[in-house]
């Protein structure tokens, strides 16, 4: 049996952890900052750069809390270790509390220092302060920034750990500690990276999430990533003044059947190859005429009397394109979890097959 000291130290971490990193259940459940802070954290939508330096620092002390609160729990799940005496509890537990209490003291010194002054002195106001007129000051650009944060007409997406925010002349990025602040005319934009995530948890169909590096033409501004699903890629070329530059030669599918054409061209390659006769040659292929045809359609899911496919009789005659495509459009798109395991008549006799019955020419 596990003594109550090993339970709370389980349990503690894995708290901690949803406390640091939010699921969507501690957002419902309002165990996040954002929500125990309200009150001083005040409105986003009201003054959006307050808003978030508040946020920062307080996410940044509260996060540094968590070693000392383990010990203050300790101090109930294990009352032999003595640990509310200091000089009675065991050494490496002394050691444990000391840098627990170090490590908010003086995150607490960098937070006052950072709120001192207005926020003079917080990295935020830093680096709004390079966007400032020579006239001006670092609110300003709060300000105009707070504006467009307003309209009804910018670009938001992500988890709330992770947004991206783009109006017409910032384009913003919300993490956990901070806030990326890039002006729109400065910048360069790139597709460094894709990555394919076969089933999303909310909605149960595949997706492709894109890494866009984004650099300021300003020397003094570091470069930052933005990540956002491949279905949102064209929603954000609209709101943006610079052209996105596809550096890692990806393939952006920005919409679920061409998300779906890769996936069924990727399953289909897994099947059993089909040899051409001797005496047969291949045709154009009838849906696009642009290649011959590659792929022929074979009963391979199940014995010959089985299920629901039927065995199709017909020569090659399309592509595997163009069979991928006649195969999306045959799905109901309110429900695209079922695109994968479904069955759909052969465009030329009408015989039901399924992904597995579709051989590619060898």
């Amino acid at each position: 049996m596990e003594s109550p000291a090993a339970t709370f130290t389980l349990a503690y971490v894995v708290l901690a952890v949803c406390f640091v990193f939010p699921p969507n259940e501690f957002y419902l459940a309002g165990l996040t900052v954002q929500n125990l802070l309200g009150g001083w954290l005040g409105s986003e939508d009201a003054a959006f750069v307050q808003y978030h330096l508040r946020r920062s620092t307080g996410t940044f002390l509260a996060h540094a809390l968590l070693p000392l609160g383990y010990y203050a729990g300790m101090c109930f799940a294990a009352p032999e270790k003595q640990l509310w005496s200091f000089y009675q509890a065991p050494e490496s537990w002394k050691v444990f509390f000391f840098l627990s209490v170090l490590v908010p003291t003086v995150v607490g010194i960098l937070a006052y220092y950072w709120s001192w002054n207005g926020w003079n002195n917080h990295p935020l106001v830093k680096t709004l302060s390079l966007y400032a007129l020579p006239q001006s000051d670092w609110r300003a650009v709060a300000s105009s920034i707070n504006t467009e944060f307003r309209r009804i007409d910018k670009f938001a997406t992500g988890a709330p750990e992770a947004r991206v925010i783009v109006t017409d002349t910032w384009i913003m990025k919300v993490t956990t500690y901070c806030l990326h602040v890039a002006q729109q005319r400065d910048i360069s934009l790139a597709v460094v990276e894709s990555r394919q995530q076969e089933l999303l948890p909310d909605s149960n169909v595949p997706a492709q999430f894109l890494t866009i590096q984004v650099t300021s033409a300003n020397p003094h501004m570091k470069p930052f990533d933005i990540r956002l699903n491949s279905a949102e890629y064209g929603e954000l070329q609209e709101k943006l003044h610079a052209p996105i530059r596809n550096a890692a030669n990806v393939v952006i599918h920005q919409s679920l059947s061409d998300l779906f054409l890769e996936t069924f061209t990727n399953l289909v390659e897994m099947n059993q190859t089909y040899s051409v006769p001797n005496n047969q040659e291949l045709e154009p292929c009838i849906g696009c005429m642009q290649t011959n045809a590659n792929v022929k359609l074979l009963k391979n899911c199940q014995e010959p009397n089985e299920g629901d496919c039927q065995q199709c009789y017909c020569r090659p005659m399309w592509c595997l394109i163009c069979m991928g495509k006649w195969f999306a459009s045959r799905q109901d798109e309110q429900h695209p979890e079922t695109w994968l395991s479904s069955r759909v008549p052969c465009p030329t006799c009408r015989a039901k097959f399924c992904i597995l019955d579709v051989c590619v020419i060898h």
